[in-house]
């Protein structure tokens, strides 16, 4: 039972809901909150880049690449669906209910309850995976099992030392949902900066030192979700939110997260179903395939994790303020500016990757004794289909939140089984002729996965719309004049500049030494990146377009 909140708390306690509503209506506090996660987020982003350059020092896209790539899936599609995904969007709008609601007590013996029942299931799901990891690694890798014993037997050694990571990582997203409900947002944005830093010790100190050097990329994994979720203890306490666990099925508030929690893994984790099923699909096509896919989803990944995810994290509990103080004006304009947000960022991050896919590319990951051109002429074909569907998956990240935050898991649920089923439909259409005709099955693969989002955003949508959750303003048609001008503006300049540096052309591109590439991909973006923020300001956008729905972009 919630109790009611006592009028004579302290101004200062966490949990005061007048405290988090004076926060909510501070002008552009959105646009600081998403500001200061995406600055840590692209830390961690630009640090996972080095990471994967590093990778590709080490163990390029050979065999033992693809092994690690598929033991690193496996818990990291877990860990999307109990700490970032389906958890989160579950927990966050019953703990904003309790903090709305109830006293800080209360808050704080919810969080000790589910971080304890889901702790104690965590620990029985890793012990299981552990032990029956020749199944798992047979299921998420079928044609190894049948065909390639050395893939198939490396894939369950590394997967007993890769899973355990879901335990510590969740319990990290537990921490991390507490903190940003209580607009703590900088930790939990940086925590992701130490899983790069210690998987780049571990490549660098630790990989001389195994036989095989993806081994001691596994043990990094494991290590990085020991010291993620031990940072986050400290800010709990200070907050006054660290828990006790204890498991408690039968706790009403655990329950109504659990019944959230189920439909949620298909609304809010389809994406992440469809790249594993991309993933167990690759273990079928030519040796390399698995790590293309990885190499194009990662830089793919870099816009949606720095500005979707960052969006993401911070109107969920937002929304969810708005929804319990049944406030639907405020929640369609916070949906409002999150969506023309999105798209600023999306289009023209979508447009760029799919133009300089492949010098990107090379000059990242390109080097002639572990990755070959091959290697970067493939990984440029899926890369370029999943930077098509790029804007799709930045708009899910922002249209489920309007669903999550009402507690509304069903809509979702029914239309991430829709895109799913399409997903694995146009797996069969493309994958089917791209592979026996040109040899390049991982594209359709790309470009299934970019499709089914497209319907999956497209359905998310119409269904806000139609039952009047979102209410567009009466400036949609001058945003996307401004957004069709400036990206114009954008890609002239990048064909002109990619031209002049000869970034389209492979075979003079790789030639160039790491320094001169760096130094041309930088020119090129910046001074493309530089040429759209003016265009938009020329155009009419103001400082108060970006900030949040209680400033210009709520107004109607």
């Amino acid at each position: 039972m919630i109790k009611v909140r006592s009028k004579t708390v302290s101004p200062d306690q966490p949990g005061n809901s007048e405290v988090s509503s004076l926060q909510l209506g501070r002008k552009g506090g959105l646009l600081r909150s998403s500001g200061i996660v995406s600055f840590f987020t692209m830390l961690s982003r630009m640090l996972g880049l080095a990471r994967d350059i590093i990778f590709a020092r080490v163990i390029g896209a050979e065999a033992l690449a693809d092994v690690f790539f598929v033991a690193f899936k496996i818990p990291n599609f877990f860990r999307r669906l109990f700490a970032e995904g389906a958890f989160a969007q579950a927990f966050v709008p019953v703990l904003g209910e309790y903090r709305e609601k109830g006293t800080q007590a209360a808050v704080k013996e919810l969080v000790g309850r589910v971080s304890g029942t889901l702790g104690f299931t965590l620990i029985l799901f890793t012990l299981f995976v552990v032990i029956a990891a020749p199944a798992i690694a047979a299921i998420f890798a079928p044609r190894w099992f049948m065909d390639d014993p050395f893939k198939y037997s490396s894939t369950v050694d590394m997967l007993r030392i890769t899973f355990p990571y879901l335990l510590f990582i969740s319990m990290t997203g537990v921490a991390g949902a507490v903190l940003n409900s209580y607009d703590r947002f900088a930790v939990p944005a940086f925590t992701p900066v130490l899983l790069n830093i210690t998987l780049i010790l571990g490549a660098v100190c630790a990989s001389p030192m195994f036989e095989q050097p993806a081994f001691a990329l596994a043990w990094g994994v494991l290590i990085a979700g020991v010291v993620q979720f031990v940072f986050q203890l400290p800010f709990l306490k200070h907050i006054h939110m660290l828990p006790m666990p204890n498991v408690d099925w039968q706790d009403s508030g655990v329950r109504k997260i659990l019944l959230l929690m189920g439909p949620a893994i298909f609304g809010v984790s389809v994406s992440q179903i469809n790249l594993l099923l991309d993933t167990m699909l690759a273990t079928f096509l030519p040796t390399g395939s698995v790590s293309w896919l990885y190499y194009s989803d990662r830089l793919s990944e870099l816009p949606l994790g720095v500005f979707g995810v960052a969006i993401a994290t911070v109107i969920l509990p937002n929304l969810s303020r708005h929804y319990a103080a049944e406030s639907n004006s405020e929640f369609s304009a916070t949906l409002d500016w999150a969506l023309r947000m999105i798209l600023l960022v999306a289009v023209p991050a979508a447009i760029a990757l799919i133009i300089l896919a492949e010098p990107i590319l090379v000059t990242l990951f390109y080097y002639g004794d572990v990755m070959t051109s091959r290697d970067m002429a493939m990984a440029s074909l899926s890369l370029k289909a999943y930077a098509a569907g790029l804007v799709a998956f930045m708009l899910i990240k922002v249209l489920a939140p309007g669903f999550f935050a009402r507690q509304d898991m069903r809509t979702p649920v029914r239309i991430g089984i829709i895109a799913m089923a399409s997903n694995m439909i146009l797996n069969i259409v493309f994958v089917v002729p791209l592979h026996f005709y040109w040899e390049i099955g991982h594209l359709g693969l790309a470009a299934a996965t970019s499709l089914s989002a497209a319907l999956n955003a497209i359905l998310l949508f119409f269904c806000l719309r139609r039952d009047g959750i979102y209410m567009p303003n009466n400036r949609w048609m001058r945003f996307f004049m401004q957004l069709l001008v400036s990206v114009t503006i954008m890609v002239l300049a990048l064909l002109i500049l990619s031209n002049h540096f000869n970034l389209l052309d492979s075979d003079i591109w790789q030639q160039k030494a790491w320094w001169s590439r760096l130094s041309g991909i930088l020119i090129v973006c910046g001074f493309g990146f530089s040429l759209y923020i003016l265009a938009l300001f020329f155009s009419g956008f103001r400082l108060a377009d970006f900030q949040g729905p209680n400033s210009a972009v709520g107004k109607g």
